[in-house]
């Protein structure tokens, strides 16, 4: 069974559940505040974790990430822990948010009616391509997605700066909320005048605003 830390309210009529990215679990700083922010406005964040980070809780011996199939999957246990996808937001940083990404887009595949589909997505930095590697790109399936989505990109992120996500073919369901002289963390640098929890709570905010349009 998939351990998940909730913040917020139970009685909240929309949950968010966050996967952490590659590198990291879901109690990281990262994942904390936003996870606490969403919950501060009244929102239910639900986070989890992948079985390889996980495991690495068990033994203390680090691992790469599970096959996307394993990825996919656990995101499928996790929706059914939840209660299903009604009211359902589902998404997180990097790597998280794609395989939420692809596991909506694998049941859109399937025609899977609307109310039994997650209400959207919300990726927290995607890792557009590798850093340095414009040409590997992991786009593919954003290009025909149908469910809203939302992706809070930093303007100078390694993995899909603001100067290339604009030349990439995305589903116009997708929009991007950008973090000015934000890093794959949005965070930004001390010289442009801004401050990490000043991109934080507006990436926050445009989650909150996106949720209730849906």
């Amino acid at each position: 069974m998939t351990e998940i830390i909730f913040d917020g309210s139970e009685a909240s009529p929309l949950t968010v559940a966050l996967a952490h990215g590659a590198g990291v679990g879901m109690d990281s700083p990262f994942m904390a505040a936003f996870a606490e922010g969403l919950g501060n406005r009244g929102l239910r964040c639900a986070r989890f974790e992948f079985p390889y980070m996980a495991q690495r809780r068990v033994d203390g011996v680090k691992r790469p990430p599970n096959t996307a199939k394993v990825l996919l999957e656990t995101w499928r246990e996790v929706i059914e822990t939840l209660g299903g996808p009604s009211g359902l937001v589902i998404g997180g940083k990097s790597m998280g948010g794609r395989m939420a990404s692809m596991f909506v887009a694998s049941l859109e595949a399937q025609d899977t009616p609307r109310n039994r589909m997650p209400s959207g997505v919300v990726c927290l930095g995607y890792p557009f391509h590798p850093p340095g590697r414009p040409e590997k790109l992991r786009t593919e399936h954003l290009a025909g997605l149908r469910t809203p989505t939302l992706i809070c990109q930093g303007t100078r992120d390694p993995f899909g700066t603001s100067d290339e996500v604009p030349g990439y073919t995305l589903s116009p369901a997708i929009q991007v909320h950008w973090s000015e002289d934000g890093d794959h963390h949005l965070s930004p640098r001390k010289k442009s005048g801004r401050t990490e929890d000043q991109n934080w709570q507006e990436a926050l905010d445009a989650i909150f605003e996106f949720s209730a349009r849906l």
